[in-house]
């Protein structure tokens, strides 16, 4: 069974995860339906940018952010000179990084989602007088469900899984910034398997009932609306 240190790791988990996935919604669905729209020339660059986590290294992404957040980095300094602490090795801290590293996991099938609805259906609402605003909430939306709903999942999946990210920008300090996926790393190096099994074999448990979750969701709207 699970120890108490360990319940606390997977508690932690679960709230940056959850925290991560509601600001990546609420950041990433205009930043996606504005790359899905706009014709700008240089739209590669920002979609490269939103992209680089999916490729870059988890540590060399830690790194800058450490530096970022440290007490001598432009947003750690900044929380300094404001009378804050330094974000480095605390839980919000994690939530920015978190942030960051699962960009690409939300934005993604948003844009998709959005590239999806075409420009009829606006173009419709638009000759009935409906604002930008409405029709964004009651057409591009409701039809975008399928996107909402892979990204939330990846979203929160992939915050679950983080590893790299979290120890640099965190490090690994027990009930405070120590996620599952470290705890598992801390229980194979001192060779308890036991705890490391429980403990991995729930998370794969529960990244299996997710990703299953999506296909289920994407193949239930892909046979409704063929």
């Amino acid at each position: 069974m699970l120890s108490e240190s360990n319940l606390v790791a997977v508690t932690i988990t679960l709230k940056l995860a959850a925290i991560s996935t509601l600001i990546l919604l609420v950041l990433g669905t205009p930043l996606a339906w504005w790359l899905s729209r706009t014709r700008w020339r240089f739209k590669f660059l920002l979609e490269a940018v939103v992209a680089l986590p999916l490729v870059l290294p988890p540590t060399v992404l830690g790194f800058y952010l450490l530096l970022a957040l440290g007490p001598h980095g432009p947003i750690g300094g900044l929380m300094k000179s404001l009378g804050g602490a330094p974000l480095a090795f605390t839980f919000p801290g994690l939530v920015i990084g978190s942030v960051f590293y699962s960009m690409p996991f939300v934005v993604q099938p948003l844009q998709d989602a959005f590239s999806a609805i075409g420009r009829r259906p606006l173009e419709v609402a638009a000759t009935l007088r409906a604002a930008p605003l409405d029709r964004f909430f009651t057409i591009a939306v409701p039809l975008a469900r399928p996107g909402f709903f892979t990204a939330a999942v990846l979203g929160f999946a992939h915050t679950i899984g983080e590893f790299g990210v979290v120890l640099m920008i965190g490090g690994n300090i027990p009930g405070v910034t120590q996620v599952a996926s470290i705890a598992v790393y801390d229980h194979v190096e001192a060779l308890e398997y036991t705890q490391a099994h429980w403990l991995a074999g729930g998370l794969l448990v529960l990244s299996f009932f997710l990703l299953a979750a999506v296909y289920a969701i994407n193949r239930r709207f892909r046979v409704i609306q063929p």
